[in-house]
């Protein structure tokens, strides 16, 4: 009798970086060729765990060094508890867990959720790393897609036609700390979408279409100019990380010989101790012309590579692009082009980072910046600022949004002359971000509004900036001058996003400036009440 593996194969997919260009990871696809044993696999889920090994096995005779992902049915984990076979499958294919993602896909109806947590918590202890599959045409619950709190989330591109529903995703993901790709992509203007909606990785037939053996090349349309950047405070690396060539502590030179020779585009190679820890970092132009030289080989070939390499530099998956810097300009020379290990807070390294990707990025990044500065102080627009309020909200932190405004600012341009109104404005704009510090934001709306964000805690650092600017005695002409401030104090979840929290600062714009002289209204949102801090009839009032 024929066995179901007989008409069984698989396919290849890349899975591409946006940022980088280059191949994350490949995911391997079930291709039946007779019968429909992804349906029987649905309701089978030992069916389904033994396809998840198969698909591991065709992977590893590929000998490709890339990670990988494979799928895994929701209801497959939460019936079987965990994977042990596929666990042991990548034993025995010299691979390590965390270079494997188990890709948890729909139908989530009926699958009980608190076992399905207990699996992916049982697979993560094991180290493998996970990703929730088919969302957006699937049916998994918001609640459980938040619980599980994958390292990748893939979107279905039928979602790029709602790109505020991918931006949302987006968000979210930052929250946990998630990448988000779109799979299905298949053409340059949906790939354009992507990026602009801010997935940093993507698959489909655009890239590479699934094949028998993996894509040695990809296609990525090149990145549009028009693309919003990333946030100044710096691109997270994991939208940076590249597959890493992982070998055990104990491999021979000889190993890593043969293993730089025959991957070209293997920049380098982390050694790793068994809990998957860098302990070596060994750079491929260093190591062969170390081999090369006059008995280079017959002295190294079978002692431990570990002898070749450097101690590795490392940076956590949250880390952003100036922090991989600050470690790259740390040491000699000699070591600026050596790759930088990605580890995660378990220490174990899940990729690389180029320095050459993180310089290109971060050049874009200043060049978009400089085109959104006010040209009158150089200071960023309200959107830079208030983009780093949803981000905090994501993140779940609360904040203070201010305002700042000049008194009377028409009668000085009309007075003064508006050259006078200009250096004034500059001025104030010095004297905000002279006292900004740590993580404080201070933007240019336009005109004589000033908006700065603050963290809900620093109400020492708000206080020193506000008096910082209400207790200079400002004067145009011999004629002085005075600044009106409002603050609206946003806790965690008391406001949706930065909108929400402009319509709760209008009311007290308004308060501030019906005072006489330098005057500072603070309210909470959601709460009529606020408090008259600086300005004539300080105190507590009601209402708007």
């Amino acid at each position: 009798m024929p066995s179901w593996t007989d008409s069984l194969r698989f396919a290849f997919q890349p899975v591409v970086n946006l940022v980088t260009g280059g191949v994350a990871a490949l995911e391997i696809l079930t291709r039946p060729q007779a019968g429909d044993v992804l349906a029987e696999a649905r309701r089978d889920p030992e069916l389904d765990g033994r396809l998840a090994v198969s698909a591991l096995r065709t992977a590893a005779r590929k000998e490709t060094l890339l990670p990988l992902h494979v799928n895994v049915f929701a209801g497959t984990l939460a019936d079987l508890g965990g994977l042990g076979a596929l666990r042991d499958a990548v034993r025995e294919a010299g691979r390590l867990p965390w270079e494997v993602t188990i890709d948890i896909g729909p139908p989530y109806t009926h699958v009980p959720s608190r076992a399905l947590l207990e699996a992916v918590a049982s697979v993560r202890e094991q180290g493998f790393r996970i990703s929730a599959d088919g969302i957006g045409d699937g049916d998994v619950p918001l609640r459980v897609l938040a619980d599980l709190a994958p390292e990748l989330v893939k979107l279905d591109a039928s979602l790029l036609a709602r790109p505020a529903a991918v931006r949302a995703m987006r968000t979210l993901c930052d929250g946990f700390g998630a990448l988000l790709a779109v799979e299905g992509v298949e053409t340059e203007a949906q790939c354009a979408a992507a990026r602009e909606a801010g997935a940093q990785w993507a698959q489909g037939a655009l890239f590479a279409p699934p094949a028998r053996l993996p894509a040695a090349d990809v296609y990525v349309p090149p990145r549009s100019p028009a693309v919003v950047p990333v946030p100044r405070s710096g691109p997270p690396v994991r939208e940076f990380v590249r597959p890493a060539a992982l070998l055990p502590v104990t491999a021979s030179a000889g190993r890593v010989r043969a293993l730089l020779t025959g991957s070209p585009g293997v920049s380098g190679v982390v050694l790793v101790d068994r809990a998957g820890v860098p302990v070596r970092s060994v750079h491929r132009s260093r190591f062969l012309l170390s081999m090369s030289g006059r008995y280079g080989h017959a002295l190294y070939a079978d002692r431990p590579a570990v002898r070749l390499g450097d101690p590795p530099r490392t940076v956590g998956i949250d880390a952003t692009a100036w922090e991989v810097l600050d470690v790259v300009a740390v040491g000699g020379r000699d070591r600026t082009s050596d790759d930088v290990a990605v580890v995660d807070a378990a220490g174990r390294c899940v990729g690389v980072v180029h320095l050459a990707d993180l310089v290109r990025a971060l050049a874009e990044t200043r060049v978009e910046e400089a085109a959104g500065l006010n040209p009158l102080t150089r200071l960023p627009g309200s959107d830079a600022v208030t983009a780093e309020a949803d981000r905090w909200l994501a993140q779940g932190r609360g904040f203070a949004l201010s305002w700042v405004d000049v008194d009377g600012f028409k009668q000085i341009n009309d007075t003064a002359g508006f050259a006078a109104g200009d250096e004034l404005i500059r001025a104030v704009g010095r004297a905000l971000q002279g006292r900004a510090a740590g993580t404080a934001r201070v933007g240019h709306i336009g005109g004589d509004d000033f908006v700065v964000l603050t963290e809900a805690g620093a109400g020492a650092e708000l206080e020193a900036l506000v008096a910082g600017v209400l207790d200079v005695p400002w004067a145009v002409g011999g004629r002085a001058v005075t600044l009106s401030v409002a603050t609206v104090l946003c806790g965690a979840g008391s406001v949706r996003d930065h909108r929400e929290a402009a319509a709760c600062l209008a009311p007290l714009k308004r308060v501030a400036k019906g005072l006489d002289g330098a005057s500072w209204v603070v309210g909470y949102a959601g709460a009529r009440e606020y408090e008259v801090r600086r300005g004539v009839g300080a105190g507590v009032g009601r209402g708007w």
